[in-house]
């Protein structure tokens, strides 16, 4: 039997890349958007605090279970931008294509060999808005900025986002390749495996 969560996003492109992580799992996921649910307001400093913001806003909104993630990508030579404001990092009402831009710009003068940066993905469970005991699994996923965008796929900072062991960017990864090795991909499957054991 398939259990219905409500997932705090209304990004499309994370939706289908958590449903495709989960799949077979029993669970299935609906975008907060879908029920009319709008975004809470992500004002703390760290990736889990806002995971759990965004967890308890969709929970109690809805009145299922849910799950949110809380990810972005850390610049060492940028002292860690964006980080928490990755999805903000050109402005409120960014884009993609504008987050990226004002990335490279900041990068500008840096050279290849210090542009090392990681994605982290915080991803929490909540049983009910109330859950004491939040299932909480993290991922990490490391690798450089590239100095111009390559590959169509994913989203984000995937086009600049150099993968030096696979010599290419995480958008010209194939959705399957991407899942096996992202930040993303590793703090789901540690999700589900916790999933499990209180089941």
């Amino acid at each position: 039997m398939r259990t219905r969560w409500v997932l705090a996003t209304g990004n499309r492109g994370k939706l289908e890349e958590i449903a495709a992580l989960l799949d077979g799992r029993g669970i299935e996921l609906l975008a907060q958007s879908e029920l009319g649910i709008a975004a809470a307001d992500e004002t703390a400093p760290t990736f889990v605090e806002n995971a759990l913001i965004k967890a308890r806003h969709a929970a109690r909104q809805s009145g299922l279970p849910s799950l949110a993630d809380d990810s972005g990508l850390t610049v060492d030579a940028l002292g860690g931008a964006p980080g928490v404001l990755s999805a903000r990092y050109a402005g409120p009402d960014a884009d993609d294509r504008r987050n990226v831009e004002r990335l490279l710009e900041a990068l500008r003068d840096v050279p290849e060999r210090n542009r090392a940066a990681r994605f982290h993905c915080v991803v929490v469970a909540l049983r009910h808005p109330d859950d004491p005991a939040p299932v909480i699994a993290t991922g990490t996923w490391p690798g450089r900025i590239a100095v111009a965008p390559s590959g169509r796929n994913g989203f984000g900072y995937d086009p600049v986002f150099l993968v030096p062991a696979l010599g290419c960017t995480a958008a010209e990864l194939a959705p399957d390749a991407k899942n096996a090795v992202s930040h993303r991909g590793a703090a789901l499957r540690a999700l589900a495996a916790q999933l499990e054991e209180l089941d």
